[in-house]
């Protein structure tokens, strides 16, 4: 298996940017609550447009990445963090290609 890295981009507002980070450390924990699917994570800002917030994560797996993102909606703090969340810009999984 090899490890997975995701990449997630949401538009949000200015105002609601410390709030979303917090948000999204407590899924990143929930999300690693049962097994430890998630081995690092970063939240990053777009340099030329701070209102695009930008998640790296790296997955244990594409496995792990595939069944713990069906589970989405059943994390505690993902209502709140989508209900911030003015666009979901960009969301994909990716593996090494080398």
């Amino acid at each position: 298996m090899s490890i997975c890295s995701e990449f997630a981009i949401f538009k949000v507002t200015k105002e609601n940017i410390p709030r979303v980070i917090e948000l999204s450390l407590s899924i990143f924990k929930e999300m690693n609550a049962t097994d430890t699917v998630i081995m690092s994570h970063d939240i990053l800002q777009k340099t030329d447009n701070e209102e695009e917030v930008c998640w790296h994560l790296t997955w244990v797996s594409k496995e792990a990445a595939k069944l713990t993102t069906e589970n989405w909606l059943s994390f505690p703090s993902t209502e709140e963090f989508q209900a911030l969340v003015g666009k979901n810009i960009y969301y994909g999984h990716f593996i090494s290609a080398i």
